[in-house]
């Protein structure tokens, strides 16, 4: 973490509060005993969690907050109450991911909001590329096969192209999907990404070729979704796409379920069944119990944990640490999230 010294400290001791309801049990694993420690030597911290249940209580200690921290599970605070209970707050530093359920408010009274994505998204990137690397190996199906007859299991690896010369798509090339592309550039892939944002001369650099979602889904091997969450995104993925999925393809959801047509998907998974679908996230989650997604034997499924879990959380809360060390000092922050940002990013 961004080290302040006692004479530095010392003139910018500076108000700041925790945003959370009185439930929420994430905030204390995200914001670990490192990260206090940080806070008790740089800023004054009111001891009480702030959300509505005890705004009103607190008002007057508030009004001097400049600074507050927050993670999943945030108040969703009006631009009114905003105004007064925190006419002074200048930052949110958000150890999670996503803004979009909480931000306008704080962002439309000038608080600039600063998120962890960049943390949460190291996690899911070493998910995904780790499930690229045993999709590609024919891992799901071979592993399948194997209880019921080793031969057949054997003899269905031929069909995968192994980590060399296989092309992996990459729908959206926001955080997790430029995380992914670096950590596959070990691997000899031919890296296709499908993202209407993404500049040519940025895919050049990365090394990846620039596609349409038919052509991606066409000719790639794997498939991996990493779009943001947004309206336009909703049943973005469907019929179309999935019935162009090579007999062995696998596609690899750990983005969101509202994207996928859940429906066409079981269909193309059905109709070609050495078809794999490997899925992090489902709509609705956890899946219904009548959802086929329970039943086909070429569908894998785990429950949303690509992202921090476990210890992997409390990176969030050291990254926005580090961001405070930065606003403290005058520094340009790395995170912060712009208007234009909200268009585009999950």
């Amino acid at each position: 973490m961004i080290a302040i010294t006692a004479e530095e400290s010392a003139h910018m001791k500076k108000k700041a509060v925790f945003l959370a309801e009185k439930d929420n049990r994430h905030i204390d694993r995200v914001f670990d005993d490192g990260v206090r420690e940080w806070m008790k030597g740089n800023i004054d911290v009111l001891p009480e969690y702030i959300g509505h249940h005890n705004a009103g209580l607190h008002r007057s200690e508030l009004q001097e907050a400049e600074i507050a921290f927050a993670t999943w599970g945030i108040p969703r605070f009006t631009e009114e109450e905003l105004q007064n209970y925190f006419p002074n707050l200048r930052v949110v530093f958000y150890a999670a991911g996503s803004v979009q359920a909480f931000a306008r408010p704080f962002m439309s009274r000038g608080i600039t909001v600063v998120s962890g994505w960049a943390a949460n998204a190291v996690p899911v990137a070493e998910y995904t590329v780790s499930q690229i690397v045993l999709a590609n190996k024919g891992f799901y199906r071979a592993s399948r096969l194997y209880k019921q007859n080793y031969s057949d299991s054997k003899r269905t690896t031929g069909v995968y192209p192994g980590n060399y010369g296989a092309k992996v798509g990459i729908l959206g090339a926001g955080m997790i999907g430029r995380k992914v592309i670096e950590r596959l550039r070990e691997y000899e892939l031919e890296l296709f990404v499908f993202d209407p944002f993404m500049p040519e001369e940025r895919a050049k650099e990365m090394g990846v070729a620039k596609s349409g979602l038919p052509e991606l889904f066409s000719s790639c091997d794997t498939i991996s979704n990493h779009l943001a969450n947004l309206p336009a995104t909703v049943g973005m993925l469907n019929k179309e796409h999935f019935d162009r999925m090579l007999p062995h393809a696998t596609f690899i959801n750990t983005g969101r379920g509202a994207q996928v047509v859940e429906d066409d998907l079981i269909r193309a998974l059905r109709e070609v069944p050495t078809r794999t679908a490997v899925l992090d996230v489902t709509y609705p989650e956890p899946v219904q119990q009548d959802s086929e997604l329970l039943r086909l034997d070429n569908v894998v499924l785990t429950p949303h944990i690509a992202g921090s879990m476990g210890g992997e959380v409390a990176r969030m809360g050291v990254y926005m640490a580090d961001e405070c060390g930065r606003y403290l000092k005058g520094e340009p922050l790395l995170f912060k999230v712009t208007a234009e940002m909200l268009e585009t990013m999950a």
